[in-house]
């Protein structure tokens, strides 16, 4: 009898929602607390996941286009993802798309206004950056990620001292939970700007020991380690982020950057090795491994592997002033040195094709008759 008396009310509720609803079809997500997608999305975002984080706030957004609550954690949750490893080169764009679309919807939000401005910080346009987060601090003097952003955009800038203050005064504002992340992550980098790498490392410790699924941390923590010449703490916030990602691509480029500076050729070679392994297309991870090759003496090795990062260039049309430039240096280098004049005129011709008529800086120039020891006129 109570079985029955349940399934009676159960069904006499749906009725009265059917009711209510016009006889329209009845969906899981009349009942889903859609207003609970921006809080999982925040809490997904101090976790470090930020895959989820992303996830939820687009949901959140679906849920509620006018959510730019959302929006601030969408755009942060992109811009760090963008951080975390080289597949994630889109993410800039969309966060752009999506700010600029909520400043269209809400010109005068804070959140939409400071999540436009920290997006701006982070692809370099500062002045764009500074613009819409003073508007926000005129709308809510008191806005967090408006301050943060604020910093960011003036040490991007080169104005330390006014990041520095500006980080600091984003911290009385009393932030919790992610934009307590944001404003001391902002205080850290205004400390390194200013040579301050000791400090910049302690904050960034403080934060990692709350946020320890947060990624982008591991990489400026390494940063700032090297900056003092401290491979170990490095070493350990590399080995971190490949604990949290184990196919982390950039945490293995950087712990080869890291072997090779500090003279360690066998794992700055075991490391190269790996990366070439797992990303085969990737120009700079041939490149490192030329260069362990170069710096070990290992001419021959050298010249394939940096022959294989100028093709990968070529062939993905890299605009030549963003291409790596040291690969076609250091392959002619290698190849002067064995004598493989062959070789070097190859990669000579083919980066005097590549720079002309471009603004590169850098020149590479032998003789009209070419290089002196193919041509017998010299050394």
């Amino acid at each position: 009898m109570p079985f029955a008396l349940g399934i009676g009310i159960a069904l006499n509720v749906l009725l009265i929602i059917v009711s209510l609803n016009d006889g329209r079809t009845l969906s899981l997500s009349m009942f889903a607390p859609t207003a609970d997608a921006g809080q999982a999305a925040a809490r997904a975002f101090e976790q470090g996941d930020l895959d989820t984080a992303i996830e939820r706030a687009r949901a959140a957004l679906e849920a509620d286009p006018q959510n730019t609550a959302a929006v601030l954690t969408l755009a942060r949750a992109l811009v760090y993802r963008s951080y975390v490893d080289f597949d994630h080169t889109d993410d800039l764009d969309t966060a752009q798309e999506i700010t600029a679309s909520a400043i269209a919807a809400a010109p005068d939000d804070p959140d939409a206004l400071a999540a436009r401005a920290f997006v701006l910080q982070a692809v370099g346009n500062t002045i764009g950056a500074v613009e819409q987060a003073e508007r926000a601090l005129g709308a809510d003097p008191n806005h967090t990620m408006a301050r943060t952003a604020y910093a960011l955009a003036y040490a991007r800038a080169g104005s330390y001292d006014r990041a520095l203050a500006e980080s600091e005064a984003a911290l009385a504002t009393g932030p919790t939970g992610s934009e307590k992340l944001d404003a001391n992550r902002a205080l850290a980098i205004s400390q390194a700007d200013l040579g301050r790498y000791a400090d910049a490392g302690e904050t960034l410790d403080t934060l990692i020991a709350d946020y320890a699924g947060f990624i982008p941390l591991y990489y400026e923590r390494a940063l700032y380690a090297r900056q003092i010449s401290n491979p170990d703490a490095a070493e350990n916030a590399y080995l971190r982020v490949l604990a949290l990602d184990p196919g982390n691509i950039k945490a293995q480029l950087r712990l080869c950057e890291l072997s090779e500076s500090i003279g360690e050729q066998e794992s700055g070679l075991i490391n190269c090795q790996q990366i070439t392994q797992a990303a085969p297309s990737l120009p700079e991870g041939w490149y490192r491994l030329g260069r362990v090759h170069f710096l070990a003496g290992n001419f021959p090795e050298a010249q394939q592997a940096l022959n294989r990062c100028t093709s990968l260039q070529v062939m993905q049309n890299v605009p030549p002033e963003q291409r790596l430039l040291e690969c076609w240096f250091v392959q002619g280098q290698a190849a002067e040195i064995t004598g493989d004049c062959p070789a070097l005129i190859a990669v000579y011709n083919q980066f005097q094709l590549m720079t002309d008529g471009t603004d590169i800086q850098q020149r590479w120039v032998y003789p009209p008759e070419g290089p002196p020891m193919c041509t017998g006129t010299g050394e």
